[in-house]
């Protein structure tokens, strides 16, 4: 379900729709990635680039939890993910061979499991949080891209998105608070750069509709990498 923007109070502000969400996020990870393969570490523009790449992971992890909470098939949403981290895993080992990580499609899938898990098992509280812990392990265990950070950044911004009678600025904010000290493990400036993204939201799709958008915003990581892999 859609939030007018009409009822946002920040709608003085310009907002920014989950199609926007998605390309500041899609830039951010190219500018990462190229900085990161391409670039000398002791540049200013690899320091420049890196920092706003940062913001790519928090809007991701946002995304799945917004999809997550709207999408008609839960199963098919996280087949989807994990065909596509399958595929990612190619271009992936090629750019950085055998150094036991695995792309950040796996734990965005395992973040769908973790939501997957509370769903299911919210009722029952010591085996529901002995899971979702379960599954923050397995992404550390297994080198997942983000680690148990991953996971439990989607869960944050599950949970407390749900929380209801609540003005969507107020759980905005609570979302943010509770990510950030995970998220700016990985920097702060672009954790920073990602809680405002991710606060301008108004809560409607955007520009991108149907399957073509949606698999194509999907295919667009394995597909950069592979092209990353003969530059």
């Amino acid at each position: 379900m859609d939030v007018s923007s009409t009822s946002y109070p920040l709608k003085m502000f310009p907002l920014l729709s989950g199609s926007a969400l998605k390309i500041i996020a899609v830039l951010s990870m190219v500018a990462d990635h190229c900085a990161y393969y391409l670039l000398d570490g002791n540049t200013w523009a690899y320091e420049v680039m890196r920092c706003f790449g940062r913001i790519a992971f928090p809007v991701f992890a946002f995304l799945v939890a917004e999809g997550f909470a709207h999408t008609r098939n839960r199963m098919r949403y996280f087949f989807s993910l994990l065909l596509f981290a399958v595929i990612s895993e190619v271009p992936w080992y090629l750019l950085n061979g055998a150094d036991g990580t695995h792309n950040v499609m796996f734990t965005l899938a395992l973040g769908v499991v973790a939501l997957a898990a509370f769903e299911r098992l919210r009722e029952h509280r010591v085996l529901c949080s002995c899971s979702i812990l379960l599954t923050a392990w397995l992404a550390a265990w297994s080198g997942l891209d983000y680690e148990w950070r991953g996971v439990l950044v989607i869960m944050v911004f599950y949970l407390l998105g749900m929380v209801k009678n609540t003005p969507v600025t107020l759980r905005r904010m609570l979302q943010l608070l509770f990510a950030f000290p995970m998220m700016m493990h990985y920097g702060i400036t672009g954790a920073l750069l990602a809680c405002a993204v991710i606060f301008l939201y108004d809560g409607t799709r955007g520009f991108i509709h149907g399957n073509v958008g949606k698999y194509g915003f999907y295919a667009f990581y394995p597909a950069h990498l592979f092209l990353l892999c003969i530059c």
